[in-house]
């Protein structure tokens, strides 16, 4: 018998949905039938995913009556823009999808963040259900109902607040997850612990070893706390007018350099933990946080295999880059900081020199 089903409940009242933790949650159809409402749908994955578990997702709604059909996108970040996005419409009127019909993402955080996009516009609405087969989409990009595509001047720039019916993280689909993504991913688990769950981070200073074994119980353990705690967020505040922001914890300076790499040269969660390091080396810039905390919080990710130096960019460029956020308010850049390991805050305290010093401190 495998591990028992962990179950958690985004709270947004008639918007509310379950995150179903699991393994081997591919070969049972039922919740995602239950999820289904009407018997159409779409299945969206990529290019890579689909030989992996796209079969099985369609064999299991097929022989439960679903009339269903699959949308195979090009993989990668690069792809995740306006022309691949209009495949998946191209495929929905092709097919007379209609309102009633349901997308299925099945795949990581850019296949998760499109189908979602698409489900919030085609026809002005479709439900949607997210399969996150990555560490980092079981995490973070498949809760809470933030999607997006990219522009070539800002990441995650085009996009919508639109929340699935279901959320079905089968722990076994990271077996198949190279282990640059599995790194990859741990950087947005790593960030629950430093943004608001001290024990959490201390949980995974004692199990990274078995994460990085890809050991289930621990994954698990893992994908559920990560859950929790964005769940909790992301019920008191769904658009981001306050404690959601927290959630970005060095997305900005990691936005920074995806787009100024260029779209996937840098994995998102590689990005973010170099940009964690900036947001840290800033934070005890300001006096917040002790030298031995940013020590720690940098010997975690160094442990995890992830950056702990920025891309070489340029501060002049850093800074171009990161004045596009969406965290910029009147004309001033919100940072997420750090005043200690389990506590973050949203700050614009921060002046350019301050900035420009974290960046050039960290490689950047």
């Amino acid at each position: 018998m495998g591990e028992a089903v962990r179950v958690l409940d985004v709270a947004l009242g008639e918007r509310s949905y379950p995150i179903r933790i699991g393994s081997g949650l591919l070969d049972n159809p039922a919740p995602l039938l239950a999820a289904l409402g009407r018997r159409r749908a779409f299945v969206v994955t990529n290019e890579t995913v689909a030989p992996l578990y796209l079969g099985r997702v369609l064999a299991g709604l097929r022989a439960n009556g679903v009339d269903v059909s699959a949308v195979v996108l090009p993989d990668g970040e690069a792809h995740k823009d306006w022309t691949t996005l209009n495949l998946i419409y191209d495929a929905l009127l092709s097919g007379m999808a209609e309102r009633s019909t349901t997308l299925v993402a099945l795949g990581g955080g850019v296949i998760g963040d499109m189908t979602g996009f698409a489900a919030a516009t085609y026809q002005r609405g479709v439900p949607f259900i997210q399969i996150p087969t990555t560490l980092l989409s079981q995490v973070d990009s498949s809760v809470g109902g933030k999607t997006a595509i990219n522009h070539p001047l800002g990441k995650n720039m085009i996009g919508a607040f639109y929340q699935p019916k279901l959320v079905l993280a089968d722990i076994a689909t990271l077996n198949t997850l190279p282990d640059r993504e599995l790194k990859a991913g741990l950087a947005e688990v790593i960030k629950y612990g430093l943004i608001r769950d001290l024990t959490f981070f201390e949980w995974l200073e004692s199990n990274v070893e078995r994460l990085l074994a890809r050991d289930s119980s621990a994954l698990a353990e893992a994908v559920e706390r990560s859950c929790r705690n964005k769940a909790e967020v992301v019920a008191a505040d769904e658009t981001e007018q306050g404690e959601r922001a927290t959630l970005n914890l060095g997305h900005t300076f990691g936005h920074a350099i995806e787009t100024g790499m260029g779209y996937g040269v840098w994995l998102h969660g590689e990005a973010v933990a170099a940009g964690t390091i900036m947001a840290a080396a800033l934070s005890r810039m300001l006096g917040w946080l002790s030298e031995a905390d940013t020590a720690r919080i940098a010997q975690l990710f160094a442990r995890v295999g992830l950056p702990v130096q920025g891309a070489p960019l340029g501060a002049d460029r850093y800074l171009e880059l990161m004045r596009h956020d969406k965290k910029v308010a009147d004309g001033q850049l919100r940072l997420v900081l750090l005043k200690a390991i389990g506590r973050a805050v949203v700050s614009s305290e921060a002046n350019e020199a301050q900035i420009r010093a974290a960046i050039e401190a960290c490689g950047g």
